[in-house]
């Protein structure tokens, strides 16, 4: 891609997100798209975001659990950043206004206590950087029509990010299995999907490890206090207004995003 292109593909998304009105697969406007173009384009809107105000505050992988890869016809992760005005808290009702054909799905997040800017990072210097996890509920979305996107699509939405909440019970490493960790998500108290730290590249920590070597190799490493999202333990959920979502994973607590009702729809 030309990089007037890749500047007019990053317009369309931000317009589609500033609109609510998604824009067809990028792949088919822009055949020669691909992966490295795909990450220009959202470190355009990236950068668009902080120059608005947004602070980066860390980032989240994508494309973690096979489950999810079969869902979306992808076969890689991916990741995206994640910005100050993207949180809610455990159980804080989240305006359906600011999503786009959500989706959840249920997810250990990790705090960082320390940078992870050497060369090549390994699972030791990730482990030694993680502070604490916690249990969190990513709500991804796509600017995309219809989710139909393959991972070029996916990267340059930023990951197909939205909002995430997180549990407010943080643990140390020690304290539970991260690997075999058994993970069930309920919605209105009915099970949605089921699954385990296993299912996010064999291990979660595998996930981070991914991702920092990727960013300390892209000269953006993260950062103490940083948060990672690492990934689907299991399958997504679509979400519908008014719907209450419940993740437990074992050992780690629970966490609940609860969508408000839409209020478009009014009695007559």
């Amino acid at each position: 891609m030309t990089p007037d292109q890749i500047k007019t593909a990053a317009a369309a998304l931000r317009q589609a997100a500033e609109t609510g009105q998604a824009i067809g697969a990028l792949r088919n406007d822009y055949p020669e798209l691909t992966v490295e173009s795909a990450y220009a384009i959202q470190q355009i809107n990236t950068e668009h975001r902080l120059k608005q105000g947004r602070r980066r505050i860390g980032c989240k992988i994508g494309l973690t659990s096979p489950a999810v890869q079969k869902q979306l016809g992808v076969d890689q992760p991916d990741f995206g950043m994640l910005f100050d005005d993207m949180g809610y808290g455990d159980g804080e009702p989240i305006p359906f206004s600011v999503l786009m054909q959500p989706k959840v799905e249920a997810e250990i997040a990790f705090v960082l206590k320390k940078d992870l800017d050497m060369p090549n990072p390994t699972q030791v210097d990730v482990m030694q950087a993680i502070d604490y996890a916690l249990p969190a509920i990513e709500i991804v979305g796509s600017r995309i029509a219809n989710w139909d996107i393959r991972i070029t699509d996916t990267i340059a939405d930023n990951a197909s990010s939205s909002t995430y909440v997180l549990g407010t019970t943080p643990r140390q490493l020690s304290e539970f299995d991260v690997r075999l960790c058994g993970m069930a998500m309920m919605k209105n108290g009915e099970p949605v999907s089921v699954g385990a730290g296993a299912a996010c590249l064999g291990n979660p920590i595998n996930a981070v490890v991914w991702l920092a070597r990727t960013l300390s190799r892209l000269g953006t490493p993260l950062q103490a206090g940083e948060l990672v999202l690492s990934g689907a333990l299991g399958p997504m959920a679509p979400v519908n207004p008014g719907e209450i979502f419940e993740a437990r994973i074992n050992g780690l607590g629970n966490v609940r995003a609860v969508f408000e009702p839409d209020t478009t729809k009014e009695d007559k």
